[in-house]
């Protein structure tokens, strides 16, 4: 079993991921959360957690041994350079030092030119800027950026490319999905993808680039 890290476990996203990595057969959770008060949900399922604050020092949540992670966080627009960009570099450059085997990011669909975009551009640069700070960062990566995000049912059936030209929205739960797919060595290895709902399976989507 690999230890897995996530980053922005107690968020809505989060806590699918964890759910899914929770149930596999592979993968041991570890969910990392900024307030004691938030571990109480993932103990009582006898989930590992972590504290860690992304606009602190974040070494520390690598005490144990961790072997991958997911970057789910986010400030919710409340703190984008801190959090979403500033706080996924800590992140990134605190997974570097542990050696971990691969770095899966969670971004999001305009994060390409977020010079373009007519809402939450400010988001979007921030995001930009950490997914770019993981491309050179020597890491093994896959970023992922959905479209927008339902609380719809799983569909697991997805549309995929590099740059799908076109919006759409996704599930969280297929996006949690994806992500947890992602974690694989040679799925989506230092590939930079967006994903919407879809009629694909989601690995195979995700063979189709890998």
């Amino acid at each position: 079993m690999e230890n897995i890290l996530v980053a922005g476990a107690n968020g809505t996203t989060g806590k699918k991921i964890v759910d899914i990595l929770n149930k596999s057969q592979n993968y041991n959770p570890i969910a990392m959360v900024r307030k004691e008060d938030q571990q109480a949900y993932f103990k009582d399922q006898n989930i590992q957690t972590v504290l860690g604050d992304l606009e602190a020092d974040v070494t520390s949540v690598f005490s144990n041994p961790i072997d991958r992670v997911i970057f789910a966080a986010g400030s919710a627009g409340k703190n984008v350079i801190g959090v979403d960009q500033e706080g996924a570099k800590k992140l990134i450059d605190a997974s570097k030092k542990a050696n971990i085997k691969k770095f899966v990011m969670l971004s999001s669909m305009g994060a390409d030119k977020p010079e373009e975009a007519t809402q939450l551009q400010d988001y979007l640069k921030a995001k930009h800027n950490a997914d770019e700070y993981l491309k050179n960062s020597g890491l093994s990566y896959s970023i992922v950026r959905p479209g927008t995000l339902t609380n719809d049912s799983k569909l697991e059936m997805i549309e995929l490319q590099q740059k799908l030209n076109k919006h759409g929205e996704i599930s969280r739960a297929d996006v949690a999905q994806t992500l947890v797919q992602s974690l694989e060595d040679k799925t989506a290895a230092n590939a930079t993808f967006e994903i919407i709902k879809g009629e694909t399976s989601i690995q195979k989507a995700l063979d189709k680039i890998s």
